[in-house]
C-alpha cells in the first residue's frame, strides 16, 4: 500500500535544526507546499480549531489527496494565510506531546507528532511509526498515546472519535479523584 501523501505550509520561524517539519522535508517524508494552490483540492487540513475530528470517514480523501499540516507557532495559528476552498479541516482528539519542548503537555504536538497521529488514526500505523522513528523521542509519543491512538483508529466516524476521547478523559478524571491509600 502507498503511504498517505503529506504536505506542510511552513512559516520557517523555528530553528531548522529543531523544526520537525523541516527535518521530515529534508528526509523526503513530507513535501513543503510553497503555494496554497499547489495543494490538491480535497486534501485534509489538520486544524486545531476545526469543529470536526479526523476519523476513518476521511480515509478516502487522505488516500486520494493527502494531508496538510500548518507548521507555525501556536500563537500565530489564527494569522496563518487563508486556505483555499475545497480543503477539509479536521482536528485531532486529545493526545499528549512527547517532543522535548512540550513533553507531557496536552494538545501541544509538534508537526511530526500531529502527522504521525493522523496517519495512525487512518490505519497507517507503519507510516506513523516511520515518521516517529526519525526522532529520538518519537517512539515515546506512540507509546504514551498508544491506548488513545488505538481507540481513535477503531472509531468509524468523527462522532465516535469524540465519544472515545470523552470516555477516556472522564475515566482519567475519575481515576485522579479516587483516594490513595
Amino acid at each position: 500500500m502507498v503511504a498517505i501523501r503529506l504536505f506542510a505550509l511552513m512559516e520557517h520561524e523555528d530553528d531548522p535544526k529543531k523544526c520537525t517539519a523541516a527535518k521530515l522535508v529534508r528526509l523526503g517524508d513530507l513535501k513543503e507546499a510553497t503555494q496554497i494552490r499547489r495543494i490538491p483540492r480535497g486534501a485534509l487540513v489538520l486544524d486545531p480549531e476545526s469543529e470536526k475530528a479526523l476519523s476513518k470517514e476521511d480515509l478516502e480523501a487522505a488516500n486520494r489527496f493527502g494531508i496538510l499540516v500548518l507548521d507555525c507557532s501556536w500563537n500565530k495559528l489564527a494569522k496563518f494565510p487563508r486556505l483555499k476552498a475545497g480543503l477539509k479541516h479536521r482536528g485531532l482528539p486529545f493526545l499528549l506531546a512527547a517532543n522535548p519542548t512540550n513533553f507531557g503537555k496536552a494538545q501541544r504536538l509538534s508537526t511530526a507528532e500531529a502527522l504521525a497521529a493522523a496517519v495512525y488514526m487512518l490505519g497507517e500505523k507503519s507510516q506513523s511509526e516511520h515518521l516517529m522513528s526519525r526522532f529520538k523521542w518519537g517512539p515515546v509519543f506512540l507509546s504514551i498515546n498508544k491506548e488513545r491512538l488505538e481507540a481513535y483508529a477503531a472509531a468509524s466516524t468523527s462522532a465516535e472519535v469524540v465519544a472515545e476521547q470523552n470516555r477516556m478523559l472522564i475515566a482519567t478524571e475519575r481515576h485522579k479523584d479516587e483516594p490513595t491509600e
